[in-house]
């Protein structure tokens, strides 16, 4: 299916009419970090839609100089440009860029990467789900569609799908994928709240987002967007990430179920999980204890292998049960009228 900007999906309530009419009214705009990016993100402007409100550029204190470039050119009226004293990485420039943009009155804010990587006609379906009162955060998923896949180098379909399970694992939303797609809108009401914790400000950045959206119980979406490469160069080194990445998904985790179901909740799952983990270490210890007392060449009994295998037994089922309580614990409301609707008490 082609991308067209004549995508209308059934508004109504307050956005009942012509999607353009919509996305006029919506208060939309792109955020833009720019690091090493120069030759590449005048592109980025020039295919911004005419709905689009307002454009942050971020220089995170870029080597090549973009914002003083930036402003020597004849630039779209709509682009305000931010300036990094030092270098923050990606997850900095963002955050940066969301409380300019929410300063300035927008209300659905586009994260898109300076490298023109990102099909702008694919924008409104980006923002949809969000228009429509569905989610409160929106992302890119290169995943659904295998032509959707036929540009993407496959040392990174891969990778992508090694740190999606990863991710599943770590931030509790079961239901999205491609959680390293920079190409994302948030609900700006619910991005005052998330930039005020302490996200990950580098190439972690997307995915430890998710992790602190799924404290706030925020609804997520994917939206099916292929990717596209041309000469852009990353600067991401897979094997410098590897190690760090599965050391902060293994902290997420630890903390996402301390919080969600010992701190903020008790259910369940919870006692699943406790049991679970009760029953399988007893009957994991009593056959090691077994095995290193016994004298060599002793068989064991009915009741030794089913003291050790029982508990086994039952504390995988119990844990693979507490796992399915998870699994269907995805938020599904969005919290983004609640919020606004405290931001309108908080100013009368």
């Amino acid at each position: 299916m082609q991308p067209t900007e004549t995508f209308q999906p059934p508004f109504a309530g307050p956005f009942a009419g012509s999607l353009d009419s919509a996305l006029l009214d919506a208060r939309i705009w792109l955020v833009v970090p720019c690091y090493k990016v120069r030759d590449q993100v005048l592109k980025v402007i020039a295919k911004t839609p005419s709905w689009v409100e307002g454009i942050v550029c971020v220089d995170d204190a870029c080597p090549e100089g973009t914002a003083d470039f930036l402003e020597s050119q004849p630039l779209d009226p709509r682009v305000v440009v931010v300036r990094l004293a030092e270098n923050q990485g990606v997850g900095g420039a963002v955050i940066a860029g969301y409380a300019e943009a929410e300063r300035r009155g927008g209300r659905i804010l586009v994260k898109v990467d300076g490298d023109d990587q990102m099909d702008l006609t694919y924008l409104s379906q980006l923002v949809a789900p969000i228009l429509l009162g569905e989610a409160d955060y929106a992302k890119g998923n290169r995943f659904t569609s295998i032509s959707h896949l036929t540009a993407m180098p496959r040392v990174r379909i891969f990778g992508n799908a090694a740190l999606s399970f990863a991710a599943k694992v770590s931030t509790g939303y079961w239901n999205v994928f491609d959680p390293t797609n920079g190409f994302t809108a948030i609900e700006a009401s619910v991005a005052k709240r998330v930039i005020e914790k302490r996200i990950s400000r580098r190439f972690f950045f997307e995915t430890d987002l998710l992790y602190h959206l799924g404290t706030l119980r925020a609804v997520v979406r994917d939206v099916p967007i292929p990717a596209r490469y041309g000469d852009e160069v990353s600067n991401l080194r897979i094997g410098a990430i590897v190690g760090p990445f599965a050391l902060k998904h293994l902290k997420n985790f630890t903390l996402r179920i301390l919080g969600q179901y010992f701190v903020r909740d008790f259910n369940v799952a919870t006692l699943e999980m406790l049991m679970g983990a009760v029953f399988l270490s007893f009957g994991a210890g009593y056959g090691l204890h077994w095995l290193a007392v016994r004298d060599p060449g002793q068989a064991a009994s009915a009741g030794v292998v089913m003291t050790a295998a029982l508990p086994v037994i039952i504390g995988v089922q119990l844990l693979l049960q507490s796992m399915n309580f998870d699994v269907i614990n995805v938020p599904t409301r969005p919290i983004h009228p609640y919020l606004r609707t405290l931001e309108r008490i908080a100013s009368e």
